[in-house]
C-alpha cells in the first residue's frame, strides 16, 4: 500500500485495560499499513485502574497527540457506546475500526482489510474475519469459528445480505470488523440507549448494507471470565433488556416472511432465556413481540407467556 491509501481510523477504546493497553496500542503501530493512513484515537471510559495514566504515558511516548486521547473520568461513564461514539465523532477516517484495548491487531489486518475492501462493490460495509481466541495471559484457546472437515466454518459464514442470518445466529466476531464509514454516518453511530453495541449494529446496519466474510485470522481476542456476557440474564443485568430493544426494531425492519421467521427463533430463544434465569418482566415482553410476529403460538408458548405474566405481577 501506498502513502495515498485510505485513512483507516482506530478508535481504541479501554475500560480497566491497563494490563493490556500497551499490547494493544503497540500493535497499532506495528501495522504494515502506511503510518500516514493510520488515526489512532483512544479513549477510557471512566476506569477505576491506572488506564488513564498508561494512556497519557504510552501516547506522550509514541507522539500521539493529547487532542486524540478522551479520558472519561471515574463516576462519570454513559456507557461503552457513547464512549465508542465520542471518539468516532473524532474521526476522519474512510474505514473504522472499533478496537478493545485488551485485543490485538495482527500486522497485515488493516492491509488486508482494505484490499478486499478495494475488491468489492461499494454495498458492502463491513469486512469480518476469523479470529484467535487468547485468554487472559496471552495463551492461544482456539480460533473463533471451529472447522468442518472440509473446511467450512462453525456456525456458518456468510456474505452479501446477512440480515435474516443476524436475527437468527451470533456468527461474527465484533473485534474483527472494519466498517465503511458512510454506514455508521447513515446509523449517527451506536444507540447509546444500549448496553451493547454489536446485535443492534448488525441488525441495523444488515438492512442497507451488504457484509463480506475475509476467511483470514487478522485479530487476536481476549476471553475473560469476568466479561459483561456472563452476566447476560442474570438479574439487573441490562443487557437483556438491550436486546429485547433492538429485538423489536428488526420487527420493524423485517420485510419477509423468511426475515420474520429468523427473528420468530431469536425471541423464542431469548424467552426461553428469560424464564429458564427467572426474568419474568423481560419474558413477558418477550412474549408480547412473540404474538405480533406468530399471532397464534403453539400451547407451550402460550404457557410460558401465561407463567410470565404470572410471575411478573
Amino acid at each position: 500500500m501506498s502513502s495515498s491509501s485510505p485513512l483507516v481510523s482506530v478508535v481504541a477504546l479501554s475500560h480497566n485495560h491497563a494490563l493490556f493497553l500497551t499490547e494493544s496500542l503497540d500493535s497499532v503501530l506495528a501495522q504494515d499499513y502506511p503510518a500516514a493512513s493510520i488515526e489512532l484515537i483512544i479513549v477510557d471510559d471512566a476506569s477505576s485502574d491506572d488506564s488513564a495514566a498508561v494512556i497519557s504515558a504510552w501516547a506522550a511516548l509514541n507522539g500521539v497527540p493529547q487532542n486524540r486521547l478522551i479520558l472519561i473520568p471515574p463516576g462519570q461513564s454513559r456507557g461503552a457506546c457513547a464512549a465508542f461514539n465520542q471518539g468516532w465523532a473524532l474521526s476522519r477516517g474512510e474505514f473504522i475500526i472499533d478496537l478493545a484495548t485488551d485485543d490485538i491487531l495482527l500486522p497485515t489486518r488493516l492491509t488486508e482489510q482494505v484490499a478486499a475492501f478495494a475488491a468489492l462493490p461499494p454495498t458492502v460495509g463491513v469486512v469480518y474475519t476469523d479470529a484467535e481466541l487468547m485468554d487472559e495471559a496471552g495463551r492461544f484457546v482456539r480460533r473463533h469459528y471451529r472447522r468442518t472437515p472440509t473446511g467450512q466454518t462453525l456456525p456458518p459464514t456468510l456474505s452479501g445480505d446477512v440480515f435474516a442470518h443476524v436475527l437468527g445466529h451470533y456468527f461474527i466476531s465484533t473485534p474483527t470488523m472494519m466498517i465503511r464509514r458512510q454506514v455508521l454516518e447513515e446509523l449517527g453511530g451506536y444507540d447509546e440507549k444500549l448496553a451493547y453495541e454489536d446485535f443492534d449494529f448488525w441488525v441495523r446496519s444488515s438492512r442497507r448494507w451488504q457484509y463480506h466474510f475475509l476467511d483470514r485470522v487478522l485479530t487476536r481476542k481476549r476471553l475473560h471470565p469476568r466479561s459483561h456476557s456472563r452476566g447476560f440474564y442474570q438479574a439487573g443485568d441490562p443487557q437483556l433488556a438491550s436486546t429485547i430493544a433492538v429485538c423489536y426494531k428488526a420487527h420493524a425492519l423485517c420485510r419477509t416472511p423468511a426475515e420474520t421467521a429468523a427473528l420468530v427463533r431469536r425471541v423464542k430463544y431469548e424467552l426461553r432465556q428469560a424464564a429458564r434465569y427467572r426474568q419474568w418482566s423481560e419474558a413477558q415482553q418477550l412474549y408480547a413481540l412473540l404474538r405480533q410476529l406468530q399471532p397464534t403460538p403453539s400451547l407451550a408458548w402460550r404457557t410460558v407467556g401465561a407463567w410470565s405474566r404470572w410471575r411478573a405481577n
